[in-house]
């Protein structure tokens, strides 16, 4: 049971966007990337919102979750956060093990 969570942080004059830039340079994204049970961890910007940033990020599990939530990469991320001043909005899914309905892949082009 995949869980996936998106992150919406905001901001002003850039500021979510200088946060993930700062994330990639940094390393720490890589860093969550090479992490046990992370599946995806991938920055988005909305077209129609300059000052908010999508973090799509997806684990294996809960317990993979919790170890990266005990790791000390989130010290670096609060800090990152504290310091460009952002707000959060969450979002969390659980993956559907049975996959997409026939129904539904009619209207997927791979």
């Amino acid at each position: 049971m995949a869980i996936t969570v998106n992150i919406f942080y905001s901001g002003v004059n850039g500021n979510a966007r200088k946060f993930a830039e700062e994330m990639v340079a940094s390393g720490v994204v890589s860093d969550i990337r090479a992490e046990d049970g992370n599946m995806r961890y991938e920055y988005f910007f909305p077209m129609d919102d300059k000052e908010t940033v999508l973090l799509i990020d997806s684990w294996k599990d809960q317990h993979s979750i919790d170890v990266h939530h005990a790791s000390p990469m989130m010290e670096k991320i609060t800090e990152l956060r504290e310091k460009y001043d952002l707000h959060m909005r969450v979002e969390r899914y659980v993956s559907d093990e049975t996959g997409i309905p026939a129904a539904d892949r009619a209207f997927v082009k791979k």
